[in-house]
């Protein structure tokens, strides 16, 4: 449980859902500083403003969900209007009291580390939002992705968020940190970062971006395989329909 003094994404979340304005800011181990006005309005999104990407995934949706990392409720209380049984987690407590005054009736406070067969059986699993990186590293990633394999239906889904850092404009700062996380052994797109808004600061946390073979091969061995890649017209993102490998 995150105090309040650490819940910087949800008092921004807040603070945009109560109609001030909002920067967020994303810190780097390095140094490096990434400010943001779009990202509150980001996530509070109506579904008419999702990226044509976002749209083409949605249709995949089937079930029973677990939206990992809700953030505001955006996809969750689409597809509760849907007439989806949804389950919402976020590590943030003031994101999850904000997904609740919008009307989201299943959400609690919860970490990825924390998703497991006690939440029930599920048929697909969201991690929209980059939020494939909330897997931090490769061996948590491989470790948890067993785990879904067990607390989902047999043609369940996950529906995964990332971005391609190899297909980001050269920045040599990035390229320098890519390089620096080479050395250490980490994955070239494996940061660790903190978010910050006013007073507020979380905890540092990596957070894990990948290319698409990259995406394949932390799949391997884990019982799920890439059904398709949905690719961004312009710029690095991209969403991975992934299926069981074994059915």
């Amino acid at each position: 449980m995150l105090k309040d003094s650490q819940d910087a994404y949800g008092h921004q979340l807040y603070d945009f859902y109560k109609g001030r304005q909002v920067v967020e800011i994303v810190e780097r181990d390095d140094g490096l500083i990434d400010p943001s006005e779009t990202y509150p309005k980001y996530y509070l999104s109506e579904y008419k403003d999702w990226s044509l990407r976002e749209r083409q995934a949605a249709r995949y949706v089937k079930g029973r969900v677990l939206d990992i990392g809700c953030g505001g409720g955006r996809w969750s209380l689409y597809l509760q209007k849907k007439g989806h049984d949804v389950l919402g987690i976020d590590i943030s407590p003031l994101a999850v009291k904000v997904c609740k005054l919008r009307g989201l009736r299943n959400v609690r406070v919860n970490s990825v580390s924390e998703v497991g067969p006690g939440m029930g059986r599920f048929d697909t699993i969201l991690m929209i939002g980059n939020n494939f990186g909330l897997f931090g590293g490769l061996k948590q990633a491989k470790q948890l992705l067993k785990r879904f394999y067990n607390m989902t239906s047999p043609d369940a889904l996950i529906i995964a968020e990332s971005l391609d850092i190899y297909k980001s404009p050269v920045d040599p700062i990035h390229r320098q940190y890519q390089t620096r996380n080479r050395r250490r052994g980490r994955m070239p797109g494996q940061v660790r970062i903190r978010i910050r808004y006013r007073n507020y600061a979380t905890p540092w946390f990596d957070y894990l971006l990948v290319s698409k073979p990259e995406m394949i091969g932390i799949l391997r061995g884990t019982g799920w395989r890439i059904k398709r890649f949905i690719a961004s017209k312009k710029g690095p993102a991209y969403i991975g329909i992934i299926e069981k490998a074994m059915k």
